[in-house]
């Protein structure tokens, strides 16, 4: 095995000497460095090593567990996402599991709420047929814990009951955490400290980057964990770089601030490396007085050869779903999802009757006739605490037919509506090859549209074997004229021409494409006003929205794009109002730490995507931003346009 170990990358050797003296460690690698290749190799020696141990590799994607579980196939190997892992070791212990969401919701510092008055008894879940359930959404009272509700329940179980720890311990002797930066505290905390109640030995292993923990709710980073002493983890480095050119390597390293320089890889067969040497790459930094994307589109294409047309081979990267509404032709949606204030109003109204202890029966009330009653004999600043905030006020003025429905909705009803974007844009790809992954936030309505377009697009195709599978009328094709019915129903469904999003339903369900099921039937009571404000959008918007959230079009969120690589990298340097970033002060190293952390990690992430070309634009940067661009860019490649 010594000899087998000469073999491996000089990072997994080191940790192979933390795994001998049986330190916990981590392995951080910038962008490019191959920590998954890393990962890799660390699996399979320790089950070529210790061939009766237990190995759970934890990740942040059901994407990721993928990809580990193609590359390492072993019957000694749990690949999972942390919250499938968690809950795999939970789940059974029901009993507990009751007592500690009563005894978290019960907390006066509580984070759960079960949504009863009162304390909860001890007895509540008791009659519970299913016990205790983990899904993609939230229904306490029923028993239904989500993702956040999971890690909390975790958390208090292994702080609890340290014989917990130890069955875990037991039954996996190694334990690999995957993108640890993304990883909840609270996970941390199970298994670096609520771990060493168990007196049972087993081994972890963190692999990741500090500099690329762009999600709020990750723990960052490891610093209060890592040092030499025994206890500690041991923190390796890797230093090396096998995605990008040398121009985009040395602009990472300007960005980063956790002291790792990456050096470009000296393996021959990495992606980086061309006739023996390192590609050299181009960065520019472009900025206008003009802020119209469409012109340094053109340039790019124009002067630089890049395709916007190939969704696999060049990104065009925006902060938010909003900044790409438009451009990718799905506004109205957008807009109905994430922007509606006679929503926001109601919030307003529910969140005053629950500050000030209203505890008026309001259940055969309408929403106007609540308005009326919380604005009874109230003037000045009590008036305008139940009256809609100027911004609502303008939406409303200018949705009147919309507001006068919401008004007459009884209230008990209106107030449980839920809109929320992920509804709409959960499960985005960045190409058509990626999978799905599991458990999607999207809704009935949005579920049900896809599925007719899925039918269309595996038509349009010549797929005709999967669109027979996807297709209700499956059952019926008992005939050649039966395929010909079917194929003239199809082709009638596919000019869609200006029908809306409700005529397209209907007309798929009568010619048996996609039956109008139970799930949207549910749906469209539950959810009957924004189900009409849905239905009366174009079907044509929605099917550019399918194209963007299948990866058909070269747009994404920053955000989204972690993980993968593009030849081609246009950054778009705005924040879209979102004041948690703030580019200026990225390049003027000012403002608030917290904003100035989150940005610089997210432009970070960003042009580390870049596996050729990267272009940065920045719309009117002042003097002292162009100044900065050219320090890291350098002055021949900052181009005024």
């Amino acid at each position: 095995m010594v000899e087998e170990r000469l073999t491996l990358e000089p990072e997994v050797q080191e940790i192979f000497q933390c795994i001998d003296s049986k330190r916990n460690f981590l392995l951080s690698g910038g962008a490019g460095s191959g920590k998954t290749y890393s990962l890799v190799q660390v699996i399979r020696q320790v089950i070529a090593e210790y061939p009766t141990a237990k190995v759970a590799c934890m990740t942040y994607t059901n994407a990721a567990v993928k990809e580990i579980e193609e590359r390492v196939n072993h019957k000694n190997l749990n690949v999972s996402t942390i919250h499938d892992f968690l809950w795999d070791n939970i789940k059974h212990f029901q009993k507990e599991l009751k007592a500690a969401i009563i005894a978290l919701a019960n907390d006066e510092d509580a984070k759960i709420s079960i949504g009863e008055d009162g304390s909860i008894p001890d007895n509540y879940f008791d009659e519970l047929e299913k016990g205790i359930q983990y899904k993609e959404y939230l229904k306490l009272k029923e028993g239904i814990i989500s993702h956040d509700e999971l890690l909390l329940v975790a958390n208090h179980l292994f702080e609890k009951y340290p014989k917990l720890s130890a069955i875990v311990k037991d039954k996996y002797q190694f334990i690999f955490i995957d993108e640890y930066q993304d990883t909840n505290t609270a996970v941390v905390d199970i298994i670096l400290n609520h771990f060493k109640k168990s007196e049972k030995n087993n081994l972890i292993g963190f692999f990741g980057d500090a500099m690329q923990s762009i999600y709020d709710d990750g723990i960052g980073n490891l610093d209060e964990y890592k040092g030499d002493a025994e206890g500690d983890v041991k923190e390796v480095k890797k230093a090396q770089n096998r995605r990008s050119p040398r121009r985009i390597i040395d602009l990472a390293n300007r960005l980063r601030t956790d002291g790792i320089t990456q050096e470009p890889s000296t393996d021959e067969k990495a992606p980086n490396m061309m006739d023996g040497q390192v590609k050299e790459g181009n960065i520019q930094f472009i900025h206008s007085a003009n802020g119209d994307v469409s012109l340094i589109k053109q340039y790019l294409t124009e002067n630089h050869g890049w395709n916007f047309e190939n969704a696999k081979e060049t990104k065009e990267l925006n902060l938010t779903h909003n900044l790409i509404a438009d451009k990718a032709g799905f506004r109205t949606l957008m807009d109905i999802y994430d922007k509606d204030l006679i929503l926001s109003y109601r919030d307003r109204v529910k969140k005053y009757i629950k500050n000030n202890a209203i505890i008026t029966d309001f259940s055969q009330n309408t929403f106007r006739e609540v308005i009326a009653v919380l604005a009874d004999g109230k003037v000045g600043r009590e008036l305008k605490a139940v009256r809609p905030t100027a911004s609502m006020q303008t939406f409303i003025d200018g949705n009147q037919a919309l507001y006068q429905t919401a008004l007459n909705y009884n209230y008990e009803v209106f107030s449980k509506f839920y809109v929320n974007k992920d509804q709409l844009l959960d499960d985005k790809k960045q190409d058509e090859d990626d999978e799905n992954k599991k458990g999607s936030k999207r809704d009935n309505l949005i579920k049900h549209l896809f599925k007719i377009q899925n039918s269309i697009v595996l038509y349009q195709t010549g797929r005709y074997n999967e669109f027979l599978r996807a297709t209700d009328y499956k059952d019926k094709i008992v005939s050649i004229a039966a395929k010909r019915i079917l194929k003239d129903n199809i082709e009638g469904l596919i000019n869609v021409r200006n029908k809306t999003i409700e005529e397209v339903i209907n007309d798929a369900h009568e010619k048996g494409i996609c039956l109008i099921d139970d799930k949207l039937e549910d749906f469209k009571a539950r959810n009957e006003y924004l189900y009409n404000r849905v239905r009366e959008v174009g079907f044509c918007e929605f099917q550019k929205l399918y194209d963007y959230l299948e990866g058909k079009t070269p747009f994404s969120t920053q955000h989204k794009t972690k993980g993968t690589e593009f030849n081609n990298v246009l950054v778009i340097l705005d924040n879209g109002g979102w004041n948690k970033y703030n580019f200026e002060n990225m390049f003027l190293n000012t403002g608030t730490a917290s904003v100035l952390e989150r940005t610089q990690k997210i432009f970070y992430v960003c042009c580390t995507r870049a596996k050729e070309n990267l272009a940065v634009f920045y719309h009117n940067p002042s003097p002292q931003v162009v100044g900065k661009a050219k320090e890291w860019f350098g002055e021949q490649n900052v181009i005024p346009l």
